[in-house]
């Protein structure tokens, strides 16, 4: 069974009605966030790992959508299994190198 990894992150569609993103990143809206999250998807699936993906609003129901999203499939938190590995990336084209900054031996099936 390959290892799984919960992918968290505010949902693209407030990259396009938040003033504050558009001024801090004026070349990235939506459509460039889903591209890019679609594209570490498909590499990190290539390197073995089940991906799943939850998006966040800005607070109103990001609790309740995260504690569904970590209680629909048997996932670890950090709390539970401090040797879980917790990514951060700082773009939605850098999750892979997030990942494998931890897991540096997954290289492609392929």
């Amino acid at each position: 069974m390959s290892p799984s990894m919960l992918n968290v992150g505010l949902d693209p569609a407030l990259v396009d009605d938040a003033p504050s993103s558009r001024a801090a990143f004026p070349e990235i809206d939506a459509e460039a966030v889903r591209a890019g999250m679609a594209a570490g998807r498909a590499r990190l699936e290539e390197l073995g790992l089940s991906v799943d993906v939850c998006l966040l609003d800005y607070g109103r129901t990001a609790e309740a959508v995260f504690r569904a999203a970590l209680t629909a499939k048997d996932y670890t938190t950090h709390e539970l299994a401090p040797g879980a590995k917790l990514c951060f990336n700082v773009s939605p084209t850098t999750a892979v190198e997030a990942v494998q900054r931890w897991w540096p031996e997954h290289k492609p099936l392929v």
